[in-house]
């Protein structure tokens, strides 16, 4: 009879990896399920839904992601303020120009839970539209996609 490991919270702190990604020409979306699989830590063998098994990730160069189709044009994010005929849309392209960042972390948030745990993961985001910082002291490793 086999038997499942199921994760402990403190022994998964504990074993927790840098990582990063070059977003330069990759497609926004595809990123996206890549940096919330390992946030998750869905690419892990120990994996358990209900604990934060993740690992940390810097994501760098978001400003030269790219999208597939019309969506620079037809995607639209809105916002309302909670007053009658309030409701503001940005399209993509737009949005892009004035805030990267919130265009992926957006992405990103999207796919993970939305309970204290995927507010638990999304905090081990680290978004930059250029080189961002430097997170050398971290020893991270280089994802290519």
């Amino acid at each position: 009879m086999q038997k499942s490991t199921i994760a402990k919270n403190e022994v998964m702190k504990a074993n927790r990896k840098w990582f990063v990604i070059d977003a330069t020409d990759q497609v926004l979306g595809d990123l996206a399920v890549k940096a919330a699989n390992i946030l998750r830590g869905k690419e892990k063998n120990i994996y358990t839904p209900s604990v934060d098994c993740g690992d940390f990730l810097i994501i760098k160069n978001v400003s030269k992601v790219k999208v597939t189709g019309n969506k620079l044009e037809d995607k639209k994010y809105y916002r309302h303020s909670g007053y009658f005929g309030h409701l503001k849309t940005i399209n993509l392209k737009d949005r892009m120009i004035k805030d990267p960042e919130g265009v992926m972390l957006d992405a990103v948030s999207g796919m993970l839970p939305k309970t204290r745990l995927g507010k638990a993961e999304i905090k081990k985001l680290f978004i930059y539209k250029d080189e961002g910082k430097d997170h050398s002291a971290q020893t991270p490793e280089e994802i290519k996609l």
